[in-house]
């Protein structure tokens, strides 16, 4: 019996990849390489003396999926798969909809062809949208701000509303904040193509020198500090609430919230940085990006009660070990 892992060769996938080479799991990875590349793999591979099979597909070629599904006994799908910039997404609406949504159709036609009994999306807290409360449950309304995460709450509405996932299979819905650190001992971590939209990696480049300064979006927001705040979780806690729920047999839908349960703001998150780090980044304060929300932060009591998961590592630990991997990178 064999995993698939969509998108497993991305930040989250691989890291995924890594949890499931050291518990000796037979896994399979599809990744078109869009926004990654096969580094991640290949230093897991040397690192376990293991081969991973990996296959540079699009989901949305029906043909090459089946060819995979046809090889492989896959009984279960870990699904990261999507293009993921809210800035990208405000600009490319229909690339958005046709990569994240198109893709997720042709995987579950597929996923349904071969009886695959469980599957896991990797959702995101931006389903959510501007918070009418915080911190944010699983019952909140959903109202996504930009088209990436339209293309989540479209994706998530597909699974609840057909047959098979909601009546045969354990389906699995984890809407994620925002993670960030690395692999132990900076084995592998997240290094996105061209300028990174995203928090973290855009730090990094800045502390290694390669952009000089960073930029801050947004000064004005209604936070304590005027910088916008985030649930940042460590990239091995969010792997971690996935195996717990691969291994949660139920048949059915159950959404679930990963983050901390704690807000941190694009400053703090700077000064932590630099304060474990020895660091001092030099950044700029610019206007909002279009698409951003001013506060979001989750309620985890959910998955805390009904996965026994609940995140065990700080943000000094995600800092600490993020900068370490830039520094192995390096």
């Amino acid at each position: 019996m064999t995993i698939l892992l969509t998108g497993g060769a991305g930040f989250i996938g691989s890291h995924m990849a890594g949890a499931l080479l050291s518990k000796n799991k037979a896994f399979v990875v599809i990744d078109n390489l869009s926004n990654s590349d096969t580094t991640n793999l290949k230093r897991l591979e040397d690192h376990y003396a293991k081969t991973i099979d990996f296959y540079p597909d699009d989901l949305r070629d029906e043909q090459s999926l089946r060819k995979v599904f046809t090889k492989y006994n896959i009984n279960s799908i870990i699904h990261f798969a999507a293009l993921k910039s809210v800035p990208e997404s405000v600009m490319k609406p229909d690339l958005y909809h046709d990569n994240n949504v198109g893709g997720s159709k042709v995987l579950m036609a597929m996923a349904k062809e071969f009886d695959v009994k469980s599957f896991i999306f990797s959702s995101s807290a931006t389903v959510y949208g501007e918070p009418q409360y915080l911190p944010v449950d699983e019952n909140h309304p959903i109202k996504p701000s930009n088209p990436y995460g339209k293309s989540k709450v479209d994706t998530e509405n597909l699974l609840v509303h057909d047959r098979y996932f909601s009546d045969q299979c354990s389906t699995k819905i984890l809407r994620y904040f925002n993670p960030i650190g690395s692999y132990p001992h900076g084995l592998i971590g997240e290094s996105p193509r061209g300028i990174p939209s995203n928090l973290m990696p855009y730090l990094l480049r800045v502390a290694s020198k390669e952009y000089p300064y960073l930029k801050v979006y947004g000064d004005d927001y209604p936070t304590p500090d005027g910088s916008a705040i985030r649930d940042y979780i460590h990239i091995m806690d969010l792997v971690e609430a996935h195996y717990l729920a691969m291994s949660h047999a139920t048949v059915g839908v159950h959404v679930w919230n990963v983050g901390t349960g704690k807000g941190i703001s694009v400053l703090e998150l700077l000064h932590t940085f630099n304060a474990v780090n020895g660091l001092s980044i030099p950044y700029e304060m610019h206007p909002r990006r279009p698409g951003d929300v001013s506060s979001m932060f989750a309620d985890t009591a959910k998955i805390k009660q009904e996965l026994g998961w609940l995140a065990k590592r700080d943000l000094g630990d995600m800092c600490r070990d993020t900068w370490l991997f830039k520094q192995r990178d390096a």
